[in-house]
């Protein structure tokens, strides 16, 4: 029997069964949505998954609840959240419905319950404290999608339920734009290997549009490498490389000299034809051609080498 009903608890909702429901519905879109506390629902069936209520974690009967004890655990110990356990049976399928190609599944499953699902799993079991986020506690995911819920004073009796599936359509975007970039990092990849390898020894990369590269750039070793090119629309511009994703530090930062200029002034300060903007925090620079980008790429590099000693690179 086909599945009919996805079935989580009513009153207040929290991040994990939204969650869950993003990716139940996508896989069973003709299901209807249940939010209930009545037995006769929360009776595992053939024609329903159960998932956040219930008191029981059993796959074959398609019961998903982690609230019981034992509760359910991962490999190394941690406990799963009825998203956990969700993503654990159903992500795979989540992702072939999302288009992720068949030989990237694995790799995309276990990097979306890394950077996506675990946070989850362990705030919702309180083995992770939301002050760790520190001033940005009230904007993460699981805060926001809390303070959706309806206002203690509102007379609506169906206000919850309403309140969940606003909570619903929200959290489906970011689970969805968080897919859709761990599945382009895959697709950039065998591009941004072959940039690289073209570089040779280099210290600009040329890519032929702006796209995720600084896993591959890591994963190769070519420290050697210190600002990136690449078209945009009709401009080209020229990028820092970051150290990694957890900062704002590069590798080299783009000449003092440039920071915060446009136009004629850009020009002047560089000598270059065509330069139109470099931020002032020197990440970011554009030019109006291929030409006029990497002549300021190199004029960038050389004034690295020159403060630094070129036999330190």
């Amino acid at each position: 029997m086909s599945i009919a009903y996805l079935v989580t608890h009513s009153g207040g909702f929290h991040a994990d069964e939204v969650l869950s429901t993003v990716v139940l519905s996508r896989l069973f879109p003709d299901a209807e949505l249940k939010r209930t506390r009545e037995l006769d629902w929360l009776t595992p069936a053939s024609d329903r998954i159960i998932y956040d209520v219930g008191g029981d974690f059993d796959a074959q009967a398609k019961i998903f609840d982690h609230h019981q004890r034992p509760c359910p655990l991962r490999e190394d110990g941690r406990p799963l959240s009825s998203f956990g356990l969700i993503w654990q049976h159903y992500g795979r399928g989540y992702l072939a419905a999302m288009e992720v190609p068949a030989a990237d599944i694995e790799e995309i499953h276990q990097a979306f319950d890394t950077k996506f699902v675990l946070p989850i799993d362990l705030l919702d079991n309180g083995a992770l404290e939301p002050s760790v986020a520190g001033p940005l506690s009230s904007l993460t995911l699981p805060t926001l999608i809390g303070s959706l819920k309806p206002v203690f004073d509102d007379p609506s009796p169906t206000a919850e339920d309403e309140a969940f599936r606003i909570a619903l359509s929200i959290a489906r975007h970011f689970v969805e734009a968080c897919v859709r970039n761990l599945a382009a990092k895959a697709r950039a990849r065998s591009v941004v290997a072959a940039a690289v390898e073209n570089a040779g020894d280099s210290a600009i990369l040329e890519l032929p549009m702006g796209m995720p590269y600084l896993s591959v750039l890591e994963r190769s070793g070519a420290d050697h490498i210190l600002f990136v090119v690449n078209p945009r629309g009709a401009d080209w511009t020229l990028n820092g490389i970051k150290l990694s994703n957890d900062t704002f530090d590069q590798r080299a930062d783009l000449p003092a000299n440039w920071a915060g200029l446009t136009d004629s002034d850009l020009e002047a300060a560089c000598g270059v034809k065509g330069a139109k903007f470099c931020h002032n925090a020197r990440f970011l620079a554009v030019a109006d051609s291929r030409d006029a980008i990497l002549k300021m790429a190199d004029l960038a590099v050389s004034e690295v080498l020159q403060s630094v000693g070129g036999d330190k690179l």
